[in-house]
């Protein structure tokens, strides 16, 4: 399902315009980013919670050449499902 799917198929499940439900969308989208850029944590009870995720700077290998490469430290954004989301997906 794509971000287009995903407004049409809420619209049609909560009444409202496809546009009032594309900019709920976007403001909640919006919201996690800024959460997450200020190092805060998302929790969504019963759903799951989006945190940062950090590595610290490692060495790899470059598969093709078999060389190894220095990786830099970096962050992610990671989303940790809660329970009751993994037991309706079973």
């Amino acid at each position: 399902m794509n971000k287009k799917e995903l407004i049409t198929q809420i619209a049609h499940a909560s009444g409202l315009k496809k546009k009032e439900v594309a900019k709920i969308l976007a403001a909640f989208m919006e919201n996690i980013a800024e959460c997450l850029a200020k190092g805060e944590k998302v929790v969504l009870r019963g759903f799951g919670t989006f945190r940062l995720l950090k590595r610290k700077a490692r060495v790899g290998i470059n598969p093709r050449t078999k060389e190894k490469i220095n990786l830099p430290p970096s962050v992610t954004a990671r989303f940790q499902p809660a329970k009751k989301l993994k037991d309706q997906v079973k």
